[in-house]
């Protein structure tokens, strides 16, 4: 499977007549815009912003971050299952306008959602502070149950982002990124001598609004399976995700996964990278020891050498990644883990919630419960009070001069365990 990223720079976002993008400016036609989501059931009203970096603007409580893509060449559309059929994705040409993020924010759950400070401390804790963003309020209707306004701003954000790429589907890409992922039988045969490596990617599937759909079905009821990398960067995962800020995998990191991106880059040099399987993070002991009894059943299979184990969240999960780590271990399949930590205010406490001596082995985003004091904003796209409600807020985390005294768990990215944030870390 061979995908082209057409990617196409953004610097910058203005409102104007024509959606389209020109010499680094994304256009955007508000109306326009507004009147292709309204009818989307489950949405009472919404309104669109921008924010860009450096400027003096908070935006809370934040749902979900996309990057506009769509496909100029191919048999299918982005985000399958949502935009487009449920047909194989990851083929073909891709048009990414690079630099562009859509932010959905609106009160859905608010103890679950996000901070993103386009300047000052709480900056250096986002990668969201370093884009472009097109940022849209939601207003929910009230009568709708909670699942139905979840689905209602996911399409929000989806079609969103999906109308952006392909207003400027005829632009000139400034560059253009190959990915390919050739069949089993030659890529077994491929890099002779190499050690073989596979990535376990974890889906947060807890429920309750804790849910990764894959291909529009919801990954919890699903087993593990296999899916090609360029699948992953044509949308076949989205977060439908109401969890903790700093760790969740929004759609953006999704489609721009490190993980992959750098096993990509090591292929072919230090090993052979053949494949991803996919799994979820279900809640029953007999879910876990279903998924992780049939992700390394999948990883033997493929006779791999060692696998790379990507969480998602926290504390319940700490099992699965933990169950995933010791069961490939023991088949012979070294481990690597990336986590990251829940270890009080003060670094003190266990990091995680299950451990096991064959984890000797892990990459850590950061520690979610540090304090950060932000100082207040000229500029609050969306709503200040819901800051007392968020993971990682409490009450007084809102200050009368519009500071807030956080976690950084309240930071969208801050402690992506995909490693998408600006956190680094070394042992002393």
């Amino acid at each position: 499977m061979k995908l082209e990223l057409h990617k196409v720079k953004v610097n910058k976002l203005v409102f104007g007549e024509k959606t389209s993008v020109k010499d680094g400016v994304l256009t955007i036609n508000k109306q326009e815009m507004i009147d292709m989501l309204s009818g989307i059931e489950g949405v009472a009203d919404l309104d669109l912003d921008l924010a860009h970096p450096g400027e003096n603007v908070r935006i809370l409580p934040v749902k979900d971050a996309i990057e506009p893509r769509c496909k100029i060449e191919g048999t299918n559309e982005v985000f399958p299952g949502w935009i487009g059929d449920v047909d194989p994705v990851g083929e073909g040409k891709t048009l990414v306008l690079d630099g562009a993020v859509v932010l959905t924010t609106g009160r859905l759950v608010a103890p679950q959602e996000g901070i993103v400070d386009m300047s000052g401390p709480g900056a250096d804790y986002t990668p969201f502070s370093k884009t472009n963003n097109l940022v849209v309020v939601i207003t929910p209707d009230e009568g709708v149950e909670l699942h139905a306004r979840e689905a209602a701003c996911r399409e929000v954000g989806l079609k969103s982002a999906h109308y952006l790429a392909k207003c400027c589907k005829d632009a000139v890409a400034d560059n253009v990124e190959t990915y390919d992922f050739p069949a089993f039988t030659e890529s077994m045969k491929a890099h002779e001598g190499l050690p073989k490596v596979a990535y376990v990617y974890m889906l947060q599937t807890q429920g309750l609004l804790h849910d990764t759909w894959v291909y529009g079905v919801d990954a919890k009821k699903i087993i593990p399976t296999m899916i090609s990398p360029t699948e992953v960067m044509d949308g076949a995962i989205i977060s439908g995700n109401c969890v903790s800020a700093c760790d969740k995998n929004n759609t953006y990191v999704h489609l721009n996964n490190p993980v992959i991106k750098n096993l990509y880059a090591h292929h072919g040099k230090d090993f052979n990278f053949v494949g991803v399987i996919i799994t979820n993070e279900n809640v029953t002991l007999a879910d876990k020891k279903r998924s992780s009894s049939y992700a390394i059943k999948l990883a033997k299979m493929l006779g791999v050498d060692a696998v790379v184990i990507s969480e998602e969240g926290f504390g319940n999960p700490d099992a699965d990644l933990v169950m995933n780590c010791w069961k490939a271990e023991r088949a012979g399949i070294k481990t690597v883990l990336i986590t990251d930590e829940y270890a009080g205010r003060d670094g003190a406490s266990q990091s995680l919630a299950d451990s096991c001596p064959e984890g000797d082995a892990c990459v850590t985003a950061g520690n979610a419960n540090q304090l950060i004091m932000l100082p207040p904003m000229e500029k609050v796209i969306g709503e200040l009070p819901v800051a007392d409600v968020i993971a990682g807020g409490f009450f007084g985390t809102l200050q009368e001069d519009g500071s807030l005294e956080v976690e950084i768990q309240a930071i969208l990215g801050a402690t992506n365990e995909l490693g998408f944030n600006k956190i680094g870390a070394y042992t002393i």
